[in-house]
């Protein structure tokens, strides 16, 4: 299995923080970039959002993102509040860490997890959950715009 993760910023360069995790998170493929309105916490700027797959083990994914998180300079004082970079590992192989629930227990309910996950893979289905197209259509586009002028790209390994 593919490691799925999330990653979001509202703070800052926008995009330079997704390219940062792209950096860091070495992925074999990234969605499309979409804006999305912030779900829940304190008032706001709107988030980019992306999907990444790797490669990597739940333990391996959660190092990494949390690494691109401290190089970020994500400080975690308001729960939901605005971050430089949020990297959330929604779904991987194990072994899974102490810590770190595995599905991630609200992508689920998440359209900015699930359209750019759909883009990458259309057959997706979320560990105890179901079909993302199915999950997708349940919870709606709402607040969501794909932004095709926005490009993040796999790091290429030498």
């Amino acid at each position: 299995m593919t490691a799925v993760i999330s990653v979001g910023s509202n703070l800052g360069d926008r995009l330079a923080a997704l390219r940062l995790a792209v950096e860091v998170l070495h992925p074999s493929a990234v969605s499309p970039v979409y804006e999305t309105a912030p779900v829940g916490g304190p008032d706001q700027a709107a988030y980019l959002n992306a999907v990444l797959l790797c490669e990597l083990s739940a333990a391996d994914a959660w190092e990494r993102a949390q690494e691109a998180e401290r190089r970020a300079g994500r400080r975690r004082t308001v729960r939901w509040g605005p971050r430089t970079l949020d990297v959330d590992v929604v779904a991987a192989p194990p072994p899974v860490p102490a810590g770190l629930d595995v599905p991630h227990p609200r992508a689920h309910q998440r359209a900015f997890v699930l359209a750019p996950w759909l883009d990458l893979d259309p057959a997706a289905q979320l560990p105890g959950a179901g079909a993302v197209a199915d999950l997708l259509a349940a919870v709606g586009l709402e607040g969501l715009r794909r932004r095709d002028d926005l490009v993040l790209r796999p790091e290429l390994r030498r």
